[in-house]
Formats: structure tokens, sequence, C-alpha cells
């Protein structure tokens, strides 16, 4: 379920096996201001437990995430 959300940036992490989907999000993640939402996209299956885990951890808001054949895509908000 894509969000209604303004998407200020987009992060294409296909392909990329952990940890590289955590990192790059980071990176990304740093450079937005706060509010800013980052669109991610990822292949790798365990991204799904890993960024469940990595919002918690951080307090980065996940607003959502969908599955689209092979791509696991994920909504961020970025708090602060």
């Amino acid at each position: 379920m894509p969000i209604s959300e303004t998407i200020d940036q987009e992060l294409d992490c296909r392909g990329l096996g952990c940890p590289l989907p955590i990192i790059k999000t980071k990176l990304a993640m740093d450079k937005l201001d706060g509010g800013q939402v980052l669109k991610m996209t990822a292949t790798d299956p365990g991204s799904v437990n890993d960024m469940t885990a990595w919002t918690a951890k951080t307090g980065h808001e996940l607003l959502g995430s969908e599955q689209t054949g092979d791509d696991y895509i994920y909504y961020l908000r970025k708090v602060g």
C-alpha cells in the first residue's frame, strides 16, 4: 500500500544483501531533514525484519511497506 506522503528521496537497494540496504538507508536518512520521507526499495527478503528493527532502534518512523513481485518497498520518515 503506497502512502499518501510526499516522497523526498528514493533509494534503490535492489540486488544488495544484508547489511548494505540498512547501511545505505542510514546514509540517505542522515542527509534528509527532519520530517522528510525516504522511499527505499530492496530485493533482500531479510530487509523486512531489518527495517523493522532498525527503525525501532533509531526512532525513525516506518510509515508503511509493501511487496511488489521481488521488490520490498519501505516508506520512512526521518525523526528530528
